[in-house]
């Protein structure tokens, strides 16, 4: 009966640039039997041979009931079956042995030929039936974990629409370039990674994210190649040719990660050669103190030691399958084993903790002004600026549903503020002591009860000569750090540090709003190593989380590195050993929860295995079980191995379909929160 392990199966690599994509795999060389490290031919034993074969031995069964056991047309009928059924046993062991191999294939098949030399027909034939029934229903089920991940090729569309002068042209993925224009419609697949120029829509991209919320697209936006445009016609530039596409490099990636090994695997393949001639030797030594051919059989058939080679693959295809669905990709597959072991997060704060994007936390406006009238004029000064405060005011309004005028006579002072005319009105924004410049009297600042140096971003907003408020402005905390955190912990990870970059007060608030055990600013990139080695010198198993941009010293530095928001980010993904597709930090809990349930379902596995050759032998010894007995508990333990490992898949399925973060913790003004600000504008 095949056990392959998916890891070590080699098979050519798929030219992503063809249109058409085939998807069935070489099996021109098989095993019969458990082999560990070989493809294998009867895979794809035709179902109509394996059930033109069984027709024979039922009917030698039949023939048996009618006519008396021991007729000739009872053993003809079972001898045709039975040589129907061995065919694919035989001829796989005897490939393995013009190979110079030794497996286990050939103690299946020497079982068959044995009963079927010494006229046990019937029972060569189901025997043969249940190793290959087991080998069938093995092949398919490990294909289906694997379908997931091979289905990540079929999302990509096999042709684009190119906007030439001449108008649109329908042209092969393949013969995309990097910088044509493609027409992506409703309803389409993003035929490449490129750059919205023109066109909005709403983009699918749980492939590459794992993120099932579809996500709102506009010019200048990137896209990927094998994500759904649900609405809108978008014009796309090319930016990556299609064999170096987000896509591409995920699926590239994940298969990599199936062909790598756990060091328990290594050790059972360094064994497998030991192990059939064992079995040989315990076999001649059974036959040489009883002279009972079919003691022998049995133990040969009960040797066969399928579950046990099964355990690690099926649950490290299982595990791959289900953090890649939800956008986890996994370099190597000892990196579960190692999350496993994880019990010290470091994490970098911007772009990890933090969304790294400027948001408005405090509105406050004075001199009788209006929260709603503070930012209507802020945000229409700012409107044509291209400096973060300017896209946090705007973001804000468009939040607020308050609408903004076109600025007239802008101009910007880069660092420092923007004038304009408002509604007739003359408009600054910008620092204080630019305001003050231009001849804002000096009586503002008093108001101001936040410290910049706890990371708060202040504008002041003046009308007429005279201010009219202020805008605070903050890195914002992920929404779901809080409760990601806390969740780790249960799950029984003893330190959660913060080292950043920033300055100690902003680090500080961060860290403490989050939760963190320790908390360190004013970090270069040097320190976060050095931090992480002192982490390591405690005795900690260190995972580092970082953006993967700056960060690739501190990643490379834990026992695993996780870098986030890898979509797209070709230093992300190369720089750690495990990258997040998206920048959800739920799944961090769920990643040290599925690589220890996947170590428990393997340790399960392998108890399965050894119960089964074990108690195979001792029955076998004891006379108790037969051949057939043997080989249908042959595929009973199989299947057990299979289905315990086929949990995993369904790990994580709270987090998908992907509901979105909970709501951002709305700006607080000294007169209104900001959710109230359309209500007073109204």
């Amino acid at each position: 009966m095949q056990v392959t392990s998916l890891f070590s199966r080699q098979e050519p690599p798929h030219d992503h640039s063809h249109g058409d994509h085939d998807h069935s795999h070489d099996h021109s060389h098989g095993d019969a039997g458990c082999d560990s490290g070989h493809d294998h031919s009867h895979s794809n034993t035709p179902l109509p041979w394996l059930i033109a074969g069984l027709l024979f031995v039922i009917n030698s069964f039949i023939v048996g009931l009618i006519l008396g056991k021991g007729h000739y047309v009872d053993d003809f009928s079972a001898m045709i079956g039975a040589i129907i059924l061995g065919f694919p046993i035989i001829r796989t062991a005897i490939q393995d042995l013009r190979r110079g191999a030794l497996t286990t294939n050939e103690l299946v098949a020497i079982a068959v030929l044995a009963s079927f030399a010494s006229g046990h027909y019937q029972e060569a034939g189901v025997v043969a039936f249940f190793m290959l029934l087991g080998e069938i229903i093995e092949t398919r089920t490990a294909a289906g974990a694997r379908a997931s991940i091979e289905s990540l090729i079929k999302l990509t569309p096999t042709k684009a629409r190119r906007i030439t002068s001449a108008g649109e042209e329908e042209i092969a993925v393949k013969d995309l370039s990097i910088g044509d224009i493609i027409r992506i419609r409703p309803g389409d697949n993003v035929s490449a990674d490129g750059v919205i120029v023109n066109g909005t829509g709403s983009i699918n991209q749980a492939n590459i994210t794992g993120e099932s919320l579809s996500v709102d697209k506009k010019p200048g936006d990137d896209v990927f190649a094998g994500t759904q445009n649900l609405t809108g016609l978008l014009e796309v530039r090319v930016t990556k040719a299609s064999g170096e596409s987000t896509l591409g490099r995920v699926r590239e990636m994940i298969l990599a990660a199936e062909k790598t090994k756990l060091p328990l695997m290594k050790i059972v393949d360094q064994y497998m050669s030991f192990y059939t001639p064992l079995v040989l030797v315990i076999g001649a030594l059974v036959w040489a103190f009883t002279q009972d051919l079919q003691v022998v059989i049995t133990i040969f058939i009960a040797a066969c030691p399928c579950a046990f080679i099964l355990a690690t693959p099926t649950a490290m295809v299982a595990a791959l399958s289900a953090a890649a669905r939800l956008g986890i990709l996994i370099k190597n597959v000892s990196d579960i084993e190692a999350a496993a072991k994880i019990n010290a997060f470091v994490f970098d704060k911007t772009g990890t903790i933090t969304t790294g994007k400027l948001a408005v936390s405090r509105l406050s406006p004075l001199n009788g002004a209006a929260p709603a009238e503070l930012l209507r004029f802020a945000a229409s000064a700012e409107k044509y600026s291209n400096h973060p405060t300017a896209k946090a005011l705007s973001q804000l309004a468009q939040e607020a549903g308050v609408t903004l005028p076109e600025p007239q006579d802008f101009s910007e002072t880069a660092g420092l503020g923007v004038r304009a005319s408002v509604d007739g009105v003359r408009v600054l924004v910008g620092r204080a002591q630019w305001l003050r410049d231009n001849g804002v009297p000096d009586d503002f600042t008093a108001s101001v009860d936040v410290n910049e140096t706890e990371g708060y971003s202040l504008v002041f907003v003046a009308r007429d000569g005279k201010c009219i408020g202020w805008v605070g402005m903050q890195d914002q905390v992920r929404s779901e750090a809080r409760a990601a955190i806390a969740e780790l912990k249960q799950e029984g990870v003893r330190r959660i540090s913060l080292v950043s970059g920033d300055r100690t007060p902003v680090a500080q608030r961060v860290g403490l709003e989050v939760g963190c055990d320790d908390i360190v600013g004013d970090c270069l990139p040097q320190n976060k190593v050095e931090f992480v080695h002192q982490i390591h010198a405690k005795g900690y198993r260190v995972a580092v989380v970082g953006d993967g941009v700056n960060d690739a010293p501190a990643l490379a530095a834990g026992d695993i590195g996780i870098a986030m928001g890898a979509a797209g980010s070709e230093v992300a993904i190369h720089s750690a050993t495990i990258a997040l597709m998206n920048n959800d930090l739920r799944r961090l809990p769920f990643l040290v929860r599925l690589s220890r349930m996947t170590r428990t379902v393997i340790n399960q596995n392998f108890f399965f295995g050894v119960l089964f050759v074990l108690g195979g032998f001792v029955l076998a010894a004891l006379k108790i079980t037969s051949p057939i007995a043997a080989a249908v508990l042959h595929v009973v333990g199989a299947m057990l191995v299979i289905f315990n490992s086929a949990r995993l898949v369904r790990q994580g399925e709270e987090l998908d379909p992907f509901h979105g973060h909970a709501p951002a913790i709305p700006a607080k003004t000294e007169s209104a929160p900001a959710g109230e600000i359309a209500h007073t504008h109204a």
